[in-house]
């Protein structure tokens, strides 16, 4: 899974989610224990869509700027991004055949 450098600014960030078809981002902190739930069903999940999604997760409390563009209100809160647009919003999170079967919405 990649992870978001720090200094990355809101525009890199818009630039980066056009150069992918399927964007899952992943905002969280790493003082939230559904976080870390998280964090291992997309672990586990990754293999399965690797061919189709691209998971990107971005720290809340690194990446302020995104946060609050993002109205990011709390944490985990997962997107899907399709060809650079913002398609899907969910606070939460999903056990892992929910989470593939969204996605593949998007495929």
């Amino acid at each position: 899974m990649e992870h978001l450098a720090p200094e990355l600014t809101l525009e890199e960030f818009g630039s980066s989610v056009h150069q992918h078809k399927l964007i899952l981002v992943d905002f969280y902190a790493t003082w939230c224990e559904p976080c870390k739930y998280l964090d291992e069903i997309l672990q586990e999940i990754e293999p399965k869509i690797k061919d189709n999604v691209i998971i990107v997760k971005a720290d809340v409390d690194e990446q302020k700027e995104l946060a609050q563009h993002y109205t990011i209100r709390s944490v985990p809160t997962l997107f899907i991004f399709k060809e650079g647009k913002e398609v899907w919003r969910m606070p939460g999170f999903m056990l892992a055949h929910e989470m593939i079967k969204k996605l593949e919405e998007f495929y």
